[in-house]
């Protein structure tokens, strides 16, 4: 996994090893901090374009604002930012990570008034997230013991850091039992997501995909809403039990690091013929094309090529 050497900090392109920081940096101790996770990849013209950059930095943005902390930047600079970043590290494709953080300050749970946010933008070339044979294949989902916390117990429209918490627990808990991803139930045991993606399953024909009311609004979900519905299929948004996801057509999961993984097992259940279903393989074919600038219909508006 090669790593960008130079880092966005600040304001400032640095080399790596001079971006440390302090142990006694607030967000440390107590998790608070925002994150995105982006990809850029080489286009059929050969420069890089980054997926839907814009609304990744919205959402960064947004979620500052759920904590009720200002952040000395906006979403036009951190994407500006992004870009020069990519360059200098001479990426064509790779993952792109925006964080920021309470940094060094008061040690009290309070962070200080104003909080002392500090804002770092790393590169790095990250294949398949959950492993080339898993997108190939599909992979195997264990339904976690773990649920995802209610809506009044963390903020589920930001991806704040210290909320990963329970989703590390839930991955390990699935790799430690031998499978590749975990799965959260909400409280009222419907279904809700991964440990860092959306799910989408498919019967007769219907796609469906858990609402909002307790998941991450994912940019690759919306995007795979949009194109589901622009090629004509139905897509229904609402809860669902994970006896129907077992009795399901097809599964599939979406993130930007995970992008379109299919998903052949789930909880000891064979998912279809225990093969990738054939729209989860469209699925993964069109936004592989998407992304890389080959559906010109998306292209103007969803990726920034430099």
């Amino acid at each position: 996994m090669a790593r960008g050497n130079l880092v966005w900090l600040d304001g400032k392109i640095l080399p790596e090893e001079e971006t440390r920081i302090s142990l006694f940096t607030h967000a440390l101790h107590y998790g608070v901090g925002v994150f995105e996770g982006i990809r850029a990849y080489e286009q059929k013209d050969g420069k890089a374009g980054i997926f839907r950059l814009k609304e990744h930095m919205d959402r960064f943005v947004e979620s500052w604002k759920i904590l009720g902390i200002p952040l000395p930047y906006t979403s036009e600079q951190l994407c500006q930012a992004a870009v020069e970043i990519t360059q200098k590290n001479g990426f064509k494709e790779c993952y792109i990570r925006p964080i920021g953080f309470i940094g060094e300050g008061p040690l009290g749970i309070h962070p200080g008034n104003p909080a002392p946010v500090r804002m770092a933008i790393l590169n790095w070339e990250w294949g398949s997230y959950l492993g080339d044979e898993g997108v190939s294949k599909g992979v195997r989902l264990k339904t976690s013991s773990f649920i995802r916390p209610h809506v009044n117990s963390i903020m589920t429209r930001g991806k704040i850091t210290g909320q990963y918490v329970t989703s590390v627990l839930a991955k390990s808990e699935a790799i430690n039992d031998g499978y590749d991803e975990g799965l959260f139930l909400d409280k009222d045991g419907f279904l809700a997501e991964g440990s860092g993606e959306n799910i989408f399953m498919v019967k007769d024909g219907i796609v469906k995909t858990t609402p909002l009311t307790a998941v991450l609004s994912g940019i690759t979900r919306q995007t795979v809403i949009q194109h589901l519905r622009h090629k004509g299929y139905t897509v229904e948004e609402q809860r669902f039990t994970r006896d129907e996801l077992w009795c399901a057509d097809e599964v599939f999961l979406t993130g930007t690091a995970a992008e379109i993984t299919p998903v052949r097992e789930i909880d000891h259940r064979i998912i279809g013929n225990g093969t990738p279903g054939s729209l989860s393989v469209q699925m993964k074919e069109d936004y592989a094309a998407m992304v890389r600038g080959n559906l010109p219909e998306y292209a103007q508006n969803w990726i920034t090529t430099f």
